[in-house]
């Protein structure tokens, strides 16, 4: 079975799709993304491959939902889902990535969105990366995922709403902005910058060690961004990767998202910008989303942001103290 099921009472669409109860568990001895396995090239930098159990697939069903759906409404998912390899070496951490392995993460990003730009289908390109055994990864090798989408996913929807009702009760004031100028006023929580980019525990965090980045210059999608920045953003994720895994001196597991505006709606007001979404809240202890935050959307914060910002810019490499602007 693969497509789409409308969840009536969240207003949101779940992507049911059996295939994927056959993914591989951590396998010990082999790994399709290793060079000599016979799926990928004998010799890669970095590696865009289709993955081999999509939940959004471009031969499935269009997603054609009625307007006003039926308590159990279906559609089919059309979209894509790619991996994208970091490198070739098997047990390599991200945080060990080289810089220049990192900017082609970023190009390869990059073009696959502008590829999916052009399809018709797409609605969204979702970028993110699950890291460690703690987050569910099922894979080993360094690498991270593209999700084409038909529809914009409900947390984004619930971001351009907080857009749009922010502008309509402060004059038209873009609510990315402010946030982001708030932040570098405050400096107390920012970890990490350079010329393009900076990158800061939210005010309101819900992971422990949770960073965002904001761009300096503000922009929608990875395909406004130049060349030099594009270097500038995979400068700084190195930064972060490297701060991450040093903190508690093995590897972070976190989520990652890079986040899009909708390719659909230019009128939509969005600020690109990358979350990193930890689960480790201290050497010894996981966070677990429990009742209340996966039952209920509360989330309990166990670390107090300013101060968690303060381990990371201590965290090597070391970086600050800022004091804002």
């Amino acid at each position: 079975m693969h497509q789409l099921r409308w969840h009536a009472l969240l207003q949101q669409w779940v992507v049911v799709t059996t295939a994927r109860q056959n993914r591989p568990q951590m396998p010990a001895n082999w790994c399709p993304f290793d060079p000599g396995s016979g799926h990928v090239p004998d010799h890669y930098d970095v590696y865009l491959y289709p993955n081999d159990f999509p939940a959004f697939a471009p031969d499935s069903d269009p997603f054609n939902p009625d307007p006003h759906p039926a308590l159990f409404a279906e559609t089919g998912p059309r979209g894509a889902c790619d991996v994208v390899l970091y490198s070739p070496e098997h047990t390599l951490p991200p945080s060990a990535l080289s810089l220049q392995n990192w900017g082609k993460v970023v190009d390869l990003w990059t073009e696959r969105t502008r590829q999916h730009a052009a399809n018709p289908d797409i609605a969204l390109v979702a970028v993110f990366e699950n890291c460690g055994e703690a987050v569910g990864v099922t894979m080993p090798h360094p690498h991270g995922q593209i999700y084409a989408m038909p529809f914009i996913p409900p947390t984004v929807q619930r971001e351009l709403a907080a857009s749009r009702q922010f502008a309509e009760s402060n004059n038209g004031a873009n609510l990315f902005e402010r946030l982001f100028e708030e932040e570098v006023k405050a400096g107390v929580r920012i970890v990490a910058q350079n010329s393009d980019f900076v990158a800061f525990v939210p005010y309101a965090a819900r992971f422990p060690a949770e960073i965002w980045i904001f761009g300096r210059r503000p922009t929608r999608t990875l395909l406004e961004f130049t060349e030099a920045e594009r270097k500038s953003l995979a400068e700084i994720i190195s930064v972060i990767r490297k701060k991450y895994d040093n903190l508690y001196g093995f590897l972070m597991p976190l989520m990652m998202a890079v986040k899009q505006a909708p390719l659909r709606q230019p009128e939509a007001v969005y600020r690109f910008h990358v979350q990193f979404l930890p689960l480790q809240r201290s050497p010894t202890k996981l966070k677990y989303l429990a009742t209340i935050e996966t039952g209920y959307g509360t989330f309990l914060a166990d670390t107090a942001p300013e101060q968690m910002a303060d381990n990371l810019r201590r965290s090597e490499p070391a970086t600050g103290p800022y004091s804002g602007s």
